[in-house]
């Protein structure tokens, strides 16, 4: 089932942008179905801090410190954060985060995926659920940062795919080498 779904996004991906807002707004529609099941869920629970605290050590693996703008699980636990979990049965597969920057702006924050569930759809599935949330919520763009170094280029081209282009610093942020910022118009679609 993982490789139907894994398929059926690559497919949507090659669809114009149009298209995959679209999709994205029809969470009944048959390439949604998938084996995940996303959930609003917290990140102090200790099977989410298990997976962020492995997400933190590889952004500081692959980044300076400084360069690193991973929230920490405090900063994902207040209410201009939305934190989701994505499931296969009882298995976490991976989490990802919207944090409100103003009513038509949103970021997306703490996207990881379960080592055990790389390459399998579920980066592709979060960030599909979240695209959908954002525009529900009526925001207007979405916008990230991730980092520059070539470990990243998977979900750069993630992003890539549903339509994010790179763009310069935004909110708080400062231009950095280590750092591609990346942003999703809604109001293309």
């Amino acid at each position: 089932m993982v490789k139907g779904f894994t398929q059926k996004l690559r497919a949507l991906n090659r669809a114009t942008l149009s298209n995959v807002f679209d999709a994205a707004r029809q969470s009944d529609s048959e390439w949604m179905k998938s084996p995940f099941e996303i959930r609003l869920d917290s990140p102090v629970s200790a099977r989410v801090v298990d997976l962020l605290q492995e997400h933190y050590q590889e952004m500081f693996k692959h980044s300076p410190a400084e360069s690193v703008h991973a929230l920490d699980i405090s900063s994902l636990n207040t209410s201009d954060v939305t934190f989701w979990s994505a499931w296969d049965d009882a298995n976490l597969a991976g989490c990802a985060a919207l944090k409100q920057i103003d009513v038509a702006c949103t970021e997306l924050k703490s996207m990881k995926t379960a080592s055990a569930y790389l390459r399998q759809g579920v980066a592709a599935h979060l960030l599909s659920h979240l695209i959908s949330e954002s525009s529900s919520r009526g925001y207007q763009t979405i916008y990230l940062e991730t980092g520059s170094a070539d470990v990243f280029t998977p979900a750069r081209k993630l992003y890539t795919s549903f339509g994010f282009h790179e763009v310069g610093p935004f909110s708080d942020y400062e231009l950095d080498p280590h750092s591609v910022f990346m942003s999703l118009n809604l109001l293309s679609g």
